[in-house]
Parts: C-alpha cells; structure tokens; sequence
C-alpha cells in the first residue's frame, strides 16, 4: 500500500478537495483505495457520505485497543473505503504525546490494512504538530496544496526546515499549485515565476495547476468528487491530471 498525505502546515489551501479528488482518480483508474479522514471537522468523511465517528475515538486508536478494520466504511464507489473522521482527533496530539514511539504508533495502526488496499489517502489537519510528525513517518509522499501567496510559499520554507532539522525527509514531498485565480495580479506573477523555474522553491512543484472554480466549491453541495458531478469541468480535468503526476511520484498501481 502506498500511502498519499495530502498536506499543508497552512489551512484553507484546498486539502481535503485534493484528498478526495485524488482518491477518487486513483479509484477510477482501478486502484483500491483507503481515505483516512485525520481532520476533526471531518469535511473528506462528509464528501463520502460518511458519517464522522470512529468508535472509541483518538485516545483508543492511538493506544492499539482498537480493530482499525473494524472502523473502516465504505463509500459509494465499491473499492473506495473511508477511516471516518471523529471530534476526538482534535486530542490526538497529546494521546501521541503520551504513547512510547509516537511518530510509529500511525505507521503501526495502518499495517494492518496494508494487504487490503493499493493507496491510502491521508487528509490532513493543517499545522506542524506531533501528528503532522507521525505522518511524516508515515507516508510516502506528501502532496501540499500551495495557493501561489506569499504566505502559503513561506510554510513551504517553514516546512523543508522542520524536515532537514528533524531528519524526517523519508517522504518525498512535491507541492503544487492550488486555487489559483488568475484574476489576481499576485497569483499570475507568482504562479507563472514558480512553473517558468524564476522563483526558487524549497521542493519541485509538480507541473498541474488546479484553478480556483466554482466546480470545487459545489463538492460541498454534490457530497462527491469533482469528477463524478462534473467530469467535463476543468477542475475534474486538472485533478485527472494531477492524480497521473501524484501515481509517478508514489508508484503503485
């Protein structure tokens, strides 16, 4: 199983629509599919129709008394599974803090499922935190969705440093630009100076760009991915395109 976070230390970046829409893609390729809601808003759990509630919450997960398996749902895609979000996540951190080996225990508790699906698909809550942590230890590749400002580029040199300090690079990480407006003169410039190589960047961006679109907003009001409600839309397209970027990064199927 190859494990996908999709990342960011800043929030409001377009996470969970990358998460989802990523999981959807590789789904749609033939792949089996696990998405592991992480967030305590639970807004990946909501776009599978999948309620938020993991039984025994963070605290039992993190300690092992729980069958992970057992908390798996399914989603309306056969072969696109959901670890539902739970309220209880907003403590993970300290259940981590708490635990021997924290930045293991995620890599731990996924193992079992490792035989059962070809991708797993991590969305994120955003910060730098003891879970960001375990799953820089977990994952394979990190995907951080980057609104070309110069805000959402600085956590990006926040990031490469927190990594080179805590010699947790394991991970491949490659951002891409995210809810671009090119309405903006400061995404154009920006957007344009990252993909022409102008302005240097911590990590290579992948080349795909999703742009800011309604299509991505009404996944809120559909309840599914882009590409299920819109295949034609150019967001479903952007996302297609960035699944193939993301599937040469990770390998798999």
């Amino acid at each position: 199983m190859r494990i996908i976070a999709s990342y960011a230390i800043k929030g409001g970046v377009g996470k969970t629509a990358t998460a989802v829409n990523l999981a959807w893609e590789a789904w749609r390729g033939g792949a089996s599919v696990l998405v592991w809601d992480m967030d305590p808003q639970g807004a990946a759990s909501f776009y599978f129709r999948v309620a938020p509630d993991a039984r025994g919450g963070a605290k039992q997960l993190v300690k092992g008394d729980t069958d992970v398996a057992s908390l798996v749902r399914g989603s309306d895609y056969d072969g696109l599974d959901v670890l539902p979000a739970d309220f209880t996540y907003r403590h993970l951190d300290l259940y981590l803090d708490a635990a021997k080996r924290p930045t293991r225990r995620l890599v731990r508790l996924l193992a079992p499922l490792a035989e059962r699906y070809d991708y797993a698909v991590l969305d994120c809550a955003p910060g730098i935190t003891l879970t960001s942590e375990s799953v820089f230890a977990l994952a394979d590749a990190l995907i951080v969705p980057t609104v070309p400002t110069t805000l959402s580029l600085r956590t990006l040199d926040q990031l490469a440093a927190h990594l080179r300090k805590h010699d947790a690079g394991g991970a491949v990480t490659r951002p891409f630009l995210s809810m671009v407006d090119r309405r903006k003169a400061l995404h154009r410039a920006l957007a344009d100076a990252i993909l022409d190589g102008g302005l240097p960047t911590p990590f290579p961006f992948l080349r795909t760009v999703i742009p800011y679109l309604s299509a991505v907003e009404r996944m809120g009001t559909q309840r599914a991915p882009v590409g299920v409600f819109a295949p034609g839309d150019a967001a479903a397209t952007a996302y297609r395109a960035l699944w193939g970027e993301v599937r040469e990064v990770v390998g798999g199927r």
